[in-house]
């Protein structure tokens, strides 16, 4: 199934803050199109080196640029699409902050 990505605005705004960030996640949007994924495992095929978070949560964690970035989802596969959801974008040492307060699995900033 194509991948519906909810919300491109979000990564939009943050690349325009972040304006060295722009072309990896200008790089990660256009792997994503041509994204075709059935279950969770498919996201793992398309970006090797993506985390799907565990404790039974539906969430995916990628590494963007080189691992200077990092953006947690939420997924869900429906019957038309898989979707894809931002929950929250930051540096790589942002999101360790975050995985210290065990905020991962919760965070929904947009």
């Amino acid at each position: 199934m194509k991948v519906h990505l909810i919300k491109k605005q979000t990564i939009e705004d943050y690349t325009r803050k972040q304006a060295r960030s722009k072309v990896s996640f200008g790089i990660w949007l256009e792997i994503l199109k041509g994204a075709d994924w059935d279950k969770p495992d498919d996201i793992k095929k398309t970006f090797g080196s993506a985390d799907l978070l565990g404790n039974g949560c539906d969430r995916v964690v990628f590494n963007i640029g080189g691992n200077n970035y990092r953006m947690i989802c939420k997924y869900l596969f429906g019957t038309k699409a898989a979707h894809l959801f931002v929950c929250w974008l930051g540096t790589h040492a942002e999101y360790d902050r975050l995985c210290d307060k065990n905020e991962q699995y919760a965070v929904n900033d947009y």
